[in-house]
């Protein structure tokens, strides 16, 4: 009879793990309790950037290979000594969600299935004005990690000359993110104020890497994800381990890492033996609470250069200043244009009903990221010929909204490509409805009533 349950004492408090032996990352063969241990490990850092902050529990009940859902509801049943407070989203609901204050409360949330952690940048005492300025590089298709890192270090620059103090970490997947600690001044809007500030300084810097544009055809490199500080935005935090087949780590490091940092290094194996020995470089960031002031500054002097606010995402409140919310070839082609042809089988195609004069298929619908890029590659083994036209902003990696997880979309714009060459639109190459269960129940509802 496998055990189901494996008591720990943590912090003076006795956590169950149920389950122990589940394998959560199946090449490995790391267990959920290995994931428990990992960050019993490094606990005292891990805490350093989830410690009294509102969490959002993304949970992985059948490990890294599985779907995952967010939970912002605090579980019913849980200890007492698991601490909640209630935070107000965009939406105007409102919901319990989990702080964490010790490595017992850590622990506990592992054993829900959380792989990594996704706090808020605010503090439970303090829920209208963050303390953490996250600034998120996201890289386009085809980007390589060099570039990232002359990006990050321009990031650097921009932070450090109006007065704050950046703490780089590897994200754990593709990307690079840079912290700033801030004084609790400033509301929500505000600091994503700043960040679009930085984005655009950057963007002025290294123009042929950098980009703040928020609409991925016009993206090109390295994009600077400033509504990642908007309400209601997690990012992992240091210490997170990632849901890919190594088990990697979202890394804190020293500037003096960066520039020859291989992101691949930092592991669930590797972490803890890297925390033992160099402690934790981020230990100091609470000390370096910086102004906004003058980023601030920046940012007012960008609108009197009539640039104006940049894009929400498109469940946020539009602000005066703000652009359309409609895609550039979409307000440039305006009526005009045809909306693509579905997919055979489907009811809706790239752009769902709307018109566009760009010539984009539909590639996959994928649950994970990995299995849409998966198809994607199968795709460009079939038109060898269109490969050579692609530029990475003209295959569109999109993270679309599910009932109560993400899944994958992936379309490709055929602009550069010669008429001749340009595929039909064919059946997908992965095809996942993440509303087939609930159109099953909703169809039995209708039949039964």
């Amino acid at each position: 009879m496998p055990e189901r349950k494996e008591l720990l004492d943590v912090a003076g408090r006795e956590v169950a793990v149920s389950n122990p032996g589940k394998v959560f990352f199946p090449a490995l063969g790391l267990t959920k309790l290995d994931l428990v241990r990992y960050y019993l490990a490094v606990a005292e850092g891990a805490l350093g950037g989830i410690d009294g902050r509102p969490m959002a529990l993304k949970r992985y009940v059948n490990g890294a290979d599985g779907e995952f859902f967010f939970q912002k509801r605090a579980p019913s049943s849980r200890p007492e000594w698991i601490e909640t407070v209630e935070l107000k989203f965009p939406s105007g609901r409102s919901a319990h969600e989990i702080v964490i204050t010790d490595a017992a409360q850590l622990a506990w949330i592992v054993n829900l299935g959380c792989i990594d952690l996704n706090p808020h940048p605010v503090r439970a005492i303090d829920l209208d004005h963050p303390d953490e300025l996250r600034i998120d590089l996201d890289p386009m298709p085809g980007i390589g990690w060099e570039q990232i890192l002359e990006v990050a270090a321009a990031a650097r620059e921009v932070l450090e000359e109006h007065g704050l103090t950046p703490w780089p970490k590897t994200s754990g997947s593709r990307g690079f993110h840079i912290y700033a600690r801030i004084e609790r001044e400033w509301a929500f809007r505000e600091v994503r104020r700043a960040a679009v500030a930085v984005a655009r300084e950057v963007e002025r810097r290294e123009p042929a890497i950098a980009t703040s544009k928020w609409w991925k055809e016009e993206r090109h490199g390295v994009f600077l994800d400033y509504n990642q500080n908007a309400k209601d935005r997690t990012i992992a935090s240091a210490y997170s381990v990632r849901p890919t087949a190594d088990a990697r780590v979202s890394a804190p490091l020293t500037w003096d890492e960066v520039a020859g940092c291989d992101p691949a290094a930092f592991t669930v194996a590797t972490m803890p033996e890297r925390y033992a020995s160099s402690g934790d470089p981020w230990a100091g960031m609470d000390d370096a609470a910086g102004s906004l002031a003058s980023l601030l500054e920046l940012a007012e002097r960008d609108d009197e250069a009539g640039l104006g606010d940049a894009p929400w995402p498109p469940h946020y409140e539009k602000t005066d200043d703000e652009p359309p919310r409609v895609q550039p070839s979409k307000r440039r082609a305006g009526r005009d244009g045809d909306v693509p042809p579905p997919a055979p089988g489907k009811t809706s195609g790239p752009t769902g009903r709307r018109r566009t004069t760009a010539p984009l298929v539909e590639i996959a619908r994928a649950a994970t990221q990995q299995e849409a890029l998966d198809g994607l590659e199968r795709w460009k083994t079939r038109h060898p010929e269109v490969v050579p036209h692609l530029e990475p902003a003209d295959v569109m990696v999109d993270a679309m909204r599910g009932r109560s997880t993400t899944w994958t979309r992936i379309r490709v714009n055929l602009r550069n490509v010669p008429l001749e060459d340009r595929p039909a639109q064919e059946p997908l190459e992965v095809d996942y409805d993440p509303w087939e269960g609930l159109r099953e129940r909703w169809e039995g509802t209708q039949r039964d009533g």
